[in-house]
């Protein structure tokens, strides 16, 4: 872990690392909920005349919706959407999804989180999600550990992961500075954006991408499971 911090401080010129919170980000993190957007992702865009693979999902986990959804028009059907356009496609999206099973908290997240709470840091959500079905119940379901003025999602920003501009507002939310921060995440995207705004960044694989496409993003820490980064938390912080 020393080393990893030795060189996250002389990589961005800062004097010191000093966390008073820590960002997560929700879809793979949090729950275990990509497998029902990747199922959803598939589905609603064949709906439209879109090829999507389950597995393409993944890479493009942490873009807010209708961005990606503007991607893959342009890409494929050779159009550019308007945003009502691709907001229309998205709550599609979200019907698909609200079809599937309730996702399972992450094994090992809510330990840890009262891990970090106990030790006096915040805890921020930083997601690409417009997700209200699971937005709505973070609160229920974490009780103490998250509020929601420490949330940022795909309504709060102009521009998705991987811009760092989720990152950026989420040290604002939690009021602190990027090496008073530490974010766990699990999309390529999702550590570029992180990486972008300086914090320090943990990457936990729970998806089937390979390990270098998180590293090649600039992932401080990489872990295969929530549980194990748990374990690991009296070395990290």
């Amino acid at each position: 872990m020393r080393n990893e911090v030795q060189q996250y401080l002389e990589k961005h010129g800062f004097g010191q690392f000093n966390p008073k919170a820590v960002l997560f980000d929700m879809d793979g993190v949090i729950y275990n909920s990509m497998p029902n957007h990747a199922w959803a992702w598939h589905h609603a865009m064949a709906h439209f005349g879109i090829r999507m693979d389950e597995s393409e999902a993944y890479t493009y986990e942490g873009m807010r919706g209708v961005e990606t959804i503007k991607m893959k028009a342009l890409e494929q059907l050779h159009r550019e959407l308007s945003d009502e356009e691709a907001q229309q496609m998205y709550e599609v999206k979200t019907e698909f999804f609200s079809k599937c099973p309730p996702a399972e908290k992450m094994k090992g997240v809510e330990s840890l989180m009262r891990t970090i709470s106990h030790s006096g840091l915040r805890i921020g959500v930083v997601t690409g999600s417009g997700q209200r079905s699971l937005l709505s119940h973070l609160e229920q379901q974490f009780p103490g550990l998250l509020h929601h003025e420490y949330m940022v999602t795909s309504f709060d920003v102009v521009h998705g992961k991987p811009s760092p501009e989720p990152y950026l507002v989420g040290l604002k939310k939690v009021g602190v500075k990027p090496w008073e921060a530490i974010v766990i995440e699990n999309a390529p995207l999702g550590v570029r954006a992180a990486v972008g705004a300086q914090i320090f960044t943990i990457a936990v694989n729970t998806g089937p991408l390979p390990d270098e496409q998180l590293r090649a993003e600039g992932a401080n820490m990489i872990f295969k499971r929530m549980d194990e980064v748990e374990k690991c938390w009296s070395l990290i912080c």
